[in-house]
Order: C-alpha cells, then sequence, then structure tokens
C-alpha cells in the first residue's frame, strides 16, 4: 500500500494543497507538524496528529516536529469564542520539556529533528519582524479568517493583535524550517488549515518555492457525536500523572463497537488484514470487547511502554471481576489503590458505613436502598447483608462494588 493509499484508507485526509496525493508517493518530503505547548501533557486529540506523522515515517519520510515555546506564549485563536489568559514563560518553558518527551516516547526508533520555535523568535525585533515578515501578508484574507470574523463581528468577543498575528507567527516557522531544514510539507490538524495557508503563501512570496501542507480532520467520537478524546472525569491526557495508565487503558476498553474500525485505523498501527481479522472476532465473540483490548493494548503500550500496559490490564482484571483481588500482588495492590477507593474494615464490619466511607454511597439510607436493590457485591457476588463476613475476606482484602463501573469500587483491608 503506498503513502497516499494509507493515508486515504486510514481517513488521515481532510484538506491539502496538494494536486494529486499521489505526489506523495514519488518524491522525498521532509514535514513539520507543530505540537501546541499551553497545557503540560499532550491529550489523545493530539495523539491522532502524531499517529499521521508515524505515517509518513514508516514510509521513509524525514520529520521535523516542533514544540511552540513562542506561538503558545500568545496562544491559537483558531477554535476559541475569547482570547485565552497568558501564561507565564517558566510555564510555558515547562510544558515545553513535557511535550518533547511525549514526543520522544511516540516516536521511539524514528529518526526525526525535534525544535522549539521560541529559538529562533526570541532574538527577533519587531521592526524586523514587521518589515520581513508582516509586509508579505495582506489583511484581507486574514480578517476573512472564519476564526477571525467571527471574534471580530458583532457578536464576538474581539481579538487582540497578539492573537491575530498567531497566524503570521506559524507562517514563518514555515519559512524558517523550509530555509533551514529544507521542509516542503506541513502536516497538521484541521483547525491549521489557515495557518498552514499563511506558510504557504509566505515561503511562495519569498523565495518562489512551492511547499504544501495536509491536514487531518477532527476525530469524532462516533457515538456521542462530540470532539474525541473525553471520558467523565474530562480530557484523556497522554501524561501518566494526569491520566493514569490504568485509566488511560480504561477509556479504550470502554469504547462503543460504533467507530471501532476508525479508531483501529487511526490510533494504532495495524494493518488492513489485521484490522478485518480483529473486527471479525469481536463479532464471533460479542460482549468480550475483543476489539477494544486490541485497541487498548496497542495505544497504551505506544503511549505508556510495555511494563505500564501489562500492568493496566491486570490491574484492569481486578477491578473488573476477571481475577480475584485476593490474589493481587503487592505492586498490582498499589496500582489499584491509585484507581479506586481504599478503606479499612473489621472482619465483620458494616457494610453500610464502608459505603459511605469510600464514598460509594452519600448516606447510610442510599446504602442501604443499593443494597436492597441488589446493586452491591463482594468479589462480584451480590449481597443484601449489611455487615461484612469473616469469610468474605481473603488474604485480609476484598473488593466492594456499586453498580457495574469499575470506578465505583473500593478495595477494602483489614
Amino acid at each position: 500500500m503506498t503513502l497516499s493509499e494509507e493515508l486515504t484508507w486510514r481517513g488521515f485526509i481532510n484538506q491539502t494543497t496538494l494536486t494529486d496525493l499521489s505526489l506523495l508517493d514519488g518524491n522525498q518530503w521532509t514535514f513539520y507538524h507543530g505540537f501546541d505547548a499551553s497545557a503540560d501533557s499532550q491529550q489523545i486529540g493530539n495523539l491522532a496528529a502524531m499517529m499521521l506523522d508515524r505515517t509518513f515515517l514508516r514510509h521513509g519520510h524525514k520529520a521535523v516536529l516542533l514544540a511552540g515555546g513562542a506561538t503558545s506564549l500568545i496562544g491559537d485563536p483558531g477554535g476559541k469564542d475569547s482570547e485565552r489568559p497568558m501564561q507565564g514563560e517558566d510555564v510555558i518553558a515547562h510544558n515545553v520539556e513535557c511535550a518533547e518527551t511525549q514526543l520522544r516516547q511516540i516516536f521511539t526508533g524514528y529518526n526525526f529533528t525535534m525544535v522549539n520555535n521560541l529559538d529562533w523568535f526570541k532574538d527577533m525585533n519587531v521592526l524586523t519582524f514587521l518589515r520581513d515578515v508582516g509586509k508579505h501578508f495582506s489583511m484581507t484574507p486574514l480578517v476573512q479568517r472564519d476564526y477571525i470574523a467571527k471574534r471580530m463581528g458583532e457578536t464576538g468577543s474581539g481579538i487582540s493583535y497578539s492573537e491575530f498575528s498567531y497566524t503570521i507567527l506559524q507562517g514563518y516557522d514555515f519559512l524558517h524550517l523550509h530555509k533551514n531544514f529544507g521542509v516542503n510539507l506541513q502536516l497538521a490538524g484541521s483547525d491549521q488549515w489557515g495557518n498552514g495557508l499563511s506558510g504557504v503563501d509566505l515561503v511562495h512570496r519569498v523565495t518562489g518555492d512551492e511547499v504544501q501542507v495536509l491536514t487531518l480532520p477532527l476525530i469524532i467520537n462516533q457515538s456521542t457525536g462530540k470532539k474525541f478524546g473525553k471520558s467523565e472525569g474530562g480530557a484523556v491526557w497522554l501524561s501518566a500523572e494526569k491520566t493514569t495508565p490504568t485509566q488511560f487503558y480504561q477509556f479504550w476498553i470502554n469504547l462503543d463497537d460504533g467507530g471501532l474500525e476508525g479508531y483501529l485505523k487511526v490510533f494504532t498501527e495495524y494493518d488492513k488484514d489485521q484490522i478485518e481479522e480483529i473486527l471479525a472476532e469481536n463479532v464471533k465473540q460479542p460482549g468480550k470487547r475483543y476489539a477494544q483490548k486490541r485497541l487498548a493494548s496497542a495505544v497504551t503500550e505506544l503511549v505508556h511502554g510495555q511494563q505500564p500496559r501489562e500492568l493496566s490490564e491486570t490491574v484492569t482484571d481486578y477491578l473488573t471481576g476477571s481475577k480475584n483481588v485476593s490474589e493481587a500482588t503487592d505492586q498490582v495492590l498499589t496500582e489499584i489503590r491509585k484507581e479506586i477507593a481504599s478503606v479499612k474494615s473489621s472482619s465483620e464490619g458494616s457494610i453500610i458505613e464502608t459505603m459511605v466511607l469510600a464514598k460509594l454511597a452519600q448516606s447510610n439510607t442510599e446504602a442501604r436502598r443499593f443494597l436492597s436493590e441488589n446493586a452491591v457485591t463482594i468479589n462480584s457476588q451480590k449481597i443484601s447483608r449489611e455487615n461484612f463476613q469473616a469469610s468474605d475476606f481473603v488474604n485480609g482484602r476484598l473488593l466492594l462494588r456499586r453498580g457495574k463501573a469499575f470506578k465505583d469500587s473500593a478495595l477494602v483491608e483489614l
């Protein structure tokens, strides 16, 4: 499968200046992809963009990965209804370090160049910028950009000159990387199309060279119709400190069947035959979440590594009742305590009080109601009594759950 064929099959093509995608197949391309540093971790929406990059790298092209140390100080107005608060230079510098660490993990095994656009912007004075860069941009097409026009309209919140200039800064990134690294293609998310065109136009005006931009579509959760990458707790981060590997693994496990084919194409490197086999097996084993497990395993290992992936799978087995918590090792118990409430009880203690203590119920009355509704289990066995029994505890512990979700569980230890 050629690069253009694979990009199309995986659903990576949204908009491009390329007149024919087959141009990607016969030439050596050096692409750049910029990553925002407004937070101290990338999200799984950014991971989709990284998988696009990896596809190009697998086909032998060269990559320049950019952490936006300068542009993140300004803030991209695209997709924002109002101006976001500016962050301090030290905060952005820390975020850049975090972004670079995550990029190195995701692109392990590939050769690539890492750059920070603060390196070429920090010493540029305003007159140089206005004379050498700003003079090449016409205001007319800029104010007609959808996100700018919306902010400047009667119902808009307005836009500062700083944010208005963001597209010019990103355009200059393309020019600088073209001159110094031979970059001739920008890869980006769909919200960066206008900024990509700024770079294409600036490079042509200054050097006369033709460069290209290609964007991937926004990934949509097929079940909700909303932007992919949100869980009940908020964004799904690549940082283990913000979203633990087990929580990350669980996000993928809990996906509905509806969008699985698309998620497998975008977030894994399984080939066409493998994905067809996974989906066919998923149909043969309804309720077993076979495809979700294959997806979760591949993505968790890519982001966090083999050992965290294996530990996440093991912890999930205990939390879902596939394995009895009495058999868990000390290492696994430590991870379980990070994921759910951990409380103490006597061997014949009150289940009612324990549920309230573990926040599985808001009051004794609610806990009794859950018990009467057969909504409470001990080690996956439904119970209606109000006190533990010594036999419930094996190796001094048990798993108490209200409902079906693993997050509504507690590890109870003597």
